[in-house]
């Protein structure tokens, strides 16, 4: 198990540096270019393999404790160490990542994105894999905050080398956006390890703040949570994701959407709850607030998108909502309750499966059609794919749905566990405050509901045009697609497989390390 998650780690790296290397003769196919692309989906396979097998030794009767733990010293005068470990928070978004990726090299060993070399376009999706892995396994302050880095030259160079139009502009939003934010983020994680005297997350969930006092705690969840937040997206430091998204390439806006969104998300749960809970405690209205406010404005931009005569891109509205989507993510952890935290965890997960089947779907939608504009796509009678490509229609509309929350499906758990949460929230909070949250967020579903419905008419729908008929699902597709369904269908039905992981976890976190 040890020797698994160190695997899991650092194995993208050694691969992507083998991507950058000849092909050895006998190896190459029909080129070099078949020969790498080969690559990229063996190591990332091989990494799959590896997250599997680790999730299937892991010890379900104690998801709360650390498991496959690796400490090593690493620089002794700042007490930094290679600390590697998992539990039943960060077991879920590891294995989504490496799902997700292995998918993204598969579908592109098909059919590559255009743009430069293959060779590079491996070796960044590696790096991307191997920071974002990181980042659910480390168990220090500042490798946190080294791994959290890590990501963005990886997915910069993916945006500004193999994107579409206005690929530049919105690579060097991206990059500063997050960069300026993971400034902040740096000195609140420098001033809480200086501060306790470790940069050890286990020991300081464990102190649950006890070393710290409130101003610090306040002063570090302002600091942290703005980096954190960033990288979420959370409204008004949003601005950066629509753009990205627009310009990315398809498997650029499946990592952007479905593993990257999550890495910020995650500190607040792994960092900020237990380390900082009296500074959470005075910012989680704050918190709350600016959530169901892009709970709101996701919505109504993809409204504006959506409605005729906008010139809306699909990729562009499906990117607007995330910001909604993660809305719930952030109300649920501002609750601070058991329920909500879970919801938010369940959250990630069904939102990194639905809108990374999204983004692969709008990406085929847009290969055949040569666009993504709704305008052009719906022209006088809709883009009618229905009748024209029935599989492909038939995707895109289960993935609206699930994106909307229909129960049965993954969507639903997490946004109803996170209004739950909201309910009822901890001990502290105004009770009358997030009830008010929780209604606004409420009808931010229905505004969902709203333009996804709205987005299947226009696509999906219409009558059959005298025009060619447009390749169906193609074999590689639906091998990349299929699981991404399944887990959907699956978490939707079963959902306690997931929360039996979470939930003792999530306590003992909010516990202060207690059981």
């Amino acid at each position: 198990m040890q020797f698994l998650l160190a695997f899991i780690v650092v194995i993208p790296l050694v691969g992507a540096v083998a991507a950058l290397l000849p092909a050895p003769p006998g190896l190459k196919g029909t080129g070099p270019d078949q020969a790498v692309l080969r690559h990229g989906v063996t190591v990332t396979g091989a990494v799959l393999v590896a997250a599997i097998v680790l999730a299937a030794g892991f010890d379900h009767d104690h998801p709360s404790k650390m498991q496959a733990t690796t400490d090593i010293s690493w620089i002794p005068a700042l007490d930094v160490r290679i600390h590697l470990g998992i539990d039943g928070i960060s077991l879920p978004l590891l294995v989504l990542t490496a799902l997700l990726t292995f998918l993204c090299a598969l579908y592109s060993y098909f059919k590559p994105p255009a743009g430069p070399s293959p060779k590079a376009f491996v070796a960044l999706l590696l790096v991307l894999e191997s920071g974002t892995l990181a980042t659910f396994a480390v168990l220090d302050l500042l490798l946190f905050f080294l791994a959290f880095e890590m990501v963005l030259i990886p997915m910069y160079f993916l945006i500004a080398r193999w994107g579409g139009a206005q690929r530049q502009a919105a690579a060097w939003k991206f990059i500063l956006y997050t960069l300026l934010g993971s400034v902040v983020m740096l000195l609140g994680l420098l001033l809480v390890g200086l501060k306790s005297g470790t940069f050890d997350m286990v020991a300081l969930a464990t102190d649950n703040g006890r070393g710290l006092t409130s101003s610090v705690q306040v002063i570090a969840v302002l600091a942290i949570g703005i980096g954190l937040a960033v990288k979420t997206p959370m409204w008004p430091l949003h601005s950066w994701l629509p753009d990205a998204h627009t310009a990315a390439p398809t498997v650029g806006s499946v990592l952007l959407a479905g593993v990257l969104l999550k890495m910020g998300t995650y500190g607040f749960v792994r960092i900020l709850l237990p380390i900082t809970p009296d500074g959470m405690h005075t910012f989680a209205p704050y918190l709350a607030a600016f959530a169901v406010v892009g709970i709101i404005y996701g919505s109504l931009a993809c409204l504006a998108l959506v409605r005729p005569g906008s010139k809306g891109d699909l990729k562009r509205l499906i990117a607007y909502s995330s910001v909604g989507h993660m809305g719930f993510v952030l109300l649920g952890i501002a609750s601070m309750t058991p329920t909500g935290v879970n919801g938010a965890l369940f959250a990630n997960i069904a939102h990194g499966l639905i809108t990374g089947l999204l983004f692969f779907l709008v990406g085929a939608v847009k290969d055949r059609y040569g666009t993504a504009d709704l305008d052009t796509l719906s022209g006088a009678t809709g883009a009618a794919l229905y009748g024209r490509a029935p599989r492909l229609g038939g995707l895109l509309a289960f993935a609206a749905v699930a994106s909307l929350g229909l129960p049965g499906l993954a969507g639903f758990w997490g946004e109803m566990l996170a209004l739950f949460g909201s309910f009822d929230p901890a001990d502290g909070l105004s009770r009358p405050a997030f009830l008010t949250f929780m209604s606004i967020a409420a009808f931010g579903t229905l505004l969902t509901a709203a333009y996804m419905l709205m987005v299947v008419r226009r696509v999906c729908m219409g009558e059959k045009r005298e025009a060619p008929q447009l390749a169906d699902v193609q074999t590689y597709e639906f091998a990349a697609w299929t699981p991404l369904v399944a887990l959907t269908v699956l978490a939707g039905l079963w959902p306690a497989v997931l929360l039996g992981l979470t939930d003792p976890a999530v306590q003992k976190l909010l516990a202060g390390g207690k059981s």
